[in-house]
């Protein structure tokens, strides 16, 4: 039978609830998703949206990265709630850090990595997801990391510039219509590290909505952790 691979449509792969355990005593729940058979070629750490404005690990582009990833394209997601955050897997424990007490959730995430050796980690933060990834990702082992609607609102001159002469890899996905930052503001923030990449996406706009903006989401980031998977198929033959 063959699946026209689009909303909400679940691949195949071997899918385990997690724990993330913070370094300052939360448990936070989280789903790891793996390829069915194969090792994973790459690492996706995945980073949600604001939790104040509807943020959680099923936000759909996080969601359908777990869906469509490992299956397509051998690309391991880790998805986790940030503290204080509910979703159908369960609630994180703690409240919302203001972007601050959320380093030690992205640290507990980077941990099960390392503890799993789950190979090539890239951190990709969407929204909220890219302040805590700008200003806290440095401090970890990481091949790169993918910015989707980055607002830079939370993320100082300072700690963005850091990222220059680091050697980790830094792309930023900016939609044309987004509601924070387009992509000509976006050149002109990412001057401090010129290394970056900064991807306009015609008609792009913050959420992403619609399976072409998701299809342009997904292919830029297999783009950047396994590009001989691409293009991406569009139909899934069981």
């Amino acid at each position: 039978m063959t699946i026209d691979i689009r909303g909400g449509v679940e691949l195949p792969a071997r899918r385990e609830d997690v724990q993330l355990h913070t370094r300052d005593g939360l448990i936070l729940v989280g789903e790891l998703t793996l390829p069915v058979s194969a090792a994973p070629v790459a690492t996706i750490v995945a980073l949600h949206p604001l939790p104040t404005a509807g943020g959680f690990m099923d936000s759909h582009i996080i969601r359908k990265a777990a869906a469509r990833l490992p299956a397509l394209a051998d690309i391991a997601v880790l998805r986790f709630n940030f503290r204080g955050v509910s979703s159908p897997r369960g609630t994180s424990q703690g409240s919302f850090g203001e972007g601050v007490d959320e380093q030690w959730d992205l640290a507990a995430a980077l941990d099960l990595v390392l503890q799993r050796d789950l190979p090539h980690p890239w951190l990709v933060g969407w929204s909220f997801g890219t302040e805590v990834t700008l200003k806290y990702g440095l401090r970890h082992p990481i091949d790169g990391a993918i910015l989707l609607s980055p607002p830079l609102k939370r993320t100082s001159t300072d700690e963005l510039a850091a990222w220059a002469g680091s050697g980790i890899r830094l792309v930023a996905i900016v939609p044309e219509l987004d509601d924070y930052l387009r992509p000509p503001e976006a050149v002109e923030r990412f001057a401090s590290v010129p290394e970056a990449e900064v991807v306009a996406v015609e008609g792009g706009r913050h959420l992403w909505v619609g399976e072409l903006q998701t299809r342009r989401v997904l292919t830029e980031i297999v783009q950047r952790l396994n590009p001989a998977a691409l293009p991406l198929p569009t139909v899934w033959n069981e």
